[in-house]
């Protein structure tokens, strides 16, 4: 088991796309998918909004997150949304730890 967040970081004026930017550029992302735990950090651009990044953010369980939250990363990532302006909203799942079922992976072309 694992546990995936959605997050959904939202601006105005390209802010969102920006705030990606600055956590590549600086390093900051890399060194989160670096840390124990990590399993998958990466950004996505919904088509159908431009002023929305997705992060997909997957940890091996709550302890990783909670040395991530304690991390210097967390005060970097906390000034690029305030400098950017913006407003994020969260999901959290737990991964299934059986896999795709049969009758659903009939509908996935590897």
């Amino acid at each position: 088991m694992s546990i995936a967040l959605n997050l959904y970081y939202t601006g105005k004026n390209g802010g969102a796309r920006r705030f990606v930017e600055e956590m590549e550029r600086s390093g900051t992302a890399d060194l989160i998918r670096a840390e124990e735990g990590n399993r998958r950090y990466a950004y996505f651009f919904p088509a159908d909004d431009p002023e929305t990044v997705l992060l997909i953010d997957i940890w091996t369980d709550q302890r990783a997150i909670d040395l991530h939250h304690a991390s210097p990363m967390m005060k970097k990532i906390a000034e690029l949304r305030e400098k950017y302006g913006l407003h994020m909203r969260a999901e959290r799942y737990l991964t299934d730890a059986e896999g795709i079922p049969a009758a659903d992976a009939q509908f996935i072309k590897q």
